[in-house]
């Protein structure tokens, strides 16, 4: 058998271990995830009654198109039905865009430390990743617009930046998205908006009548508490959206995602609730890691990277040994962990763990 050459080498993505497997393998009767941003508070009751509802329809293949769900986002996002496609999580529209865009020999600019699905989806493809560093965790996004040239099909932009939780503030967003040229997509991953609270974030979709290259991602993993559902979606100009719907699988949501998300989109006040929960857990957090003496990077989503000052793996192995998993492995940031907001009182479990192991680690007397 022989594969694409260009993927014999790409890594696997890795997600957030298991809680039954870290119980598993360490005997441990108690484990607290905190390593792939999800909302600790979970779903809105309204999905959760959705969902019981639509396992009367189990034998019925889903709407292809999610009409009614479609037309619902439309109306809350102040759009029509034909700028939204929707996936099996954001990772799929990334995926989609990638196979109807990319040829061999394009090349696509993202930042050196995001999220990794964007270069392998390209590499995939036969694109070639150009990684700008970040600056102080953040896009360098005049850096990035140097590395433009005849070849640049498509520039990734997460916001808030997964892993380091920092944003493009809008009058930096409008500025560089004026200066890109036209035949260039900008993806604009928002996978995260719902948590900021910072007045200078942009709204992406408001962007959208103004630049016709940009392409908005959002997602009902995260705030929605809906990860387990797998759906996300894509928002950008109607010739964009046809584009990427020519390549997409015929059923690629399910009845119950679908029915989840929608009930979902109609309690706003779930949403609110969890976005004050999270912040007041960013607060709390940031304010233990000062104590510490640990420096972190500002926080936007529903995580924290963190400098522990000694090699994160390590870290990470201490800490679920006790019980937390957490994320480390960042190339770029070796010594850093991203933590997910938990609840207050997870976010006390978290840092008595890690408190405990910094001091086994001589870094915290």
């Amino acid at each position: 058998m022989n594969p694409k050459p260009n993927i014999v080498n790409l890594p696997v993505y890795k997600p957030g271990k298991p809680i039954d497997e870290v119980k598993k393998e360490l005997g441990l009767s108690e484990v607290i995830k905190l390593a792939s941003n999800e909302n600790p508070y979970g779903a809105s009751p309204r999905s959760k009654e959705a969902i019981l509802a639509e396992l009367e329809n189990l034998y019925l293949y889903p709407d292809g198109s999610a009409v009614e769900l479609t037309a619902a986002l439309a109306n809350r996002l102040g759009v029509n039905s034909d700028n939204i496609i929707f996936g099996c999580g954001s990772d799929e529209i990334i995926a989609l865009i990638a196979r109807a865009f990319f040829l061999k020999g394009d090349e696509t600019i993202m930042a050196d430390q995001t999220f990794s699905v964007y270069k392998s989806n390209a590499e995939i493809e036969g694109a070639v990743s150009i990684e700008v560093p970040l600056v102080n965790g953040t896009h360098d996004l005049d850096g990035m617009l140097a590395r433009i040239t005849d070849r640049t099909k498509v520039i990734w932009i997460c916001n808030p930046n997964n892993p380091t939780g920092t944003i493009v503030p809008e009058e930096a967003l409008v500025s560089f998205l004026a200066a890109v040229p036209s035949n260039v997509m900008v993806v604009l991953d928002e996978a995260y908006c719902e948590y900021v609270t910072d007045l200078s974030y942009s709204n992406g979709i408001q962007l959208l009548n103004r630049f016709k290259n940009l392409v908005v991602l959002r997602t009902f993993s995260k705030i929605y508490g809906l990860a387990a559902m797998r759906i996300g979606y894509g928002v950008a100009s109607p010739e964009i959206i046809s584009l990427i719907n020519k390549v997409r699988e015929p059923f690629n949501t399910s009845r119950l995602a679908q029915a989840a998300a929608l009930a979902a989109l109609n309690d706003q006040d779930h949403v609110e609730e969890c976005r004050r929960l999270n912040s007041a857990g960013i607060v709390q957090l940031q304010g233990e890691f000062k104590r510490l003496g640990l420096e972190s990077f500002p926080a936007h989503g529903n995580f924290i990277m963190v400098d522990v000052r000694k090699p994160a793996t390590e870290v990470f192995d201490a800490l679920m040994r006790k019980g937390i998993i957490v994320r480390a492995g960042h190339q770029v940031y070796p010594t850093y962990i991203r933590v997910t907001v938990g609840s207050a009182e997870q976010n006390k479990v978290f840092i008595t763990a890690l408190e405990q192991t910094l001091i086994e680690y001589g870094v915290r007397a």
